[in-house]
């Protein structure tokens, strides 16, 4: 028989100690200006049919967030784990003063329902219309409709579905960028008989 070890907790103050989380890129362009990009790890999926997501956006000094306010539209670009270096470097510095499509090299792809610009070396591209907005104390959520999905052809299957060994998604940890990579199952796979 197996012998009961006592669990030892400690419990801290609240915190974002939520972990992983995603990693990605989002895009935006006000009306008649230039493209802004932003790191952004406050995002996930709220609703399956139809399909919606979110991205969280400070409201303070965001460029990103009054152009996807303003515009009510924006692309969530899914980056490579080869990409965290632009990726950390567009959390980094503002689109105020830098652009960070020349500053990184990242190339901007017209997308088919909004005026965001898909990133081309993302291997994932989510468009999205905002739905609502929450407001809470530093962030704004802005709740969406998935408009279209892209995905570079090079990151899919044989049979067409997302070959993840291809895409190299990453998430953020309490700070660190860390990768995900085994596999442990399938969904149901725990299931017997």
């Amino acid at each position: 028989m197996k012998e009961l070890v006592p669990i030892r907790k400690t419990t801290r103050k609240p915190s974002t100690a939520l972990f992983p989380v995603p990693v990605v890129l989002v895009t935006s362009r006000p009306e008649g200006g230039e493209p802004n990009i932003i790191t952004i790890a406050w995002t996930g999926v709220v609703n399956s049919e139809p399909p919606m997501v979110y991205v969280s956006v400070r409201s303070e000094g965001r460029k990103s967030h009054g152009i996807i306010k303003e515009s009510g539209e924006y692309v969530i670009n899914i980056p490579s784990a080869d990409q965290a270096p632009a990726v950390d470097y567009c959390g980094l510095v503002t689109g105020g003063e830098v652009d960070k499509f020349k500053e990184t090299g990242l190339t901007p792809l017209p997308a088919l329902h909004v005026g965001a610009p898909l990133i081309a070396e993302c291997p994932v591209n989510i468009e999205c219309r905002v739905r609502q907005v929450i407001s809470l104390d530093s962030h704004d959520v802005f709740i969406s409709d998935v408009l279209a999905v892209h995905y570079n052809e090079d990151v899919l299957d044989e049979k067409g579905r997302p070959d993840f060994d291809k895409i190299k998604p990453y998430g953020y940890c309490t700070g660190e960028y860390r990768k995900i990579s085994e596999k442990l199952g399938h969904f149901g796979y725990s299931k017997k008989g």
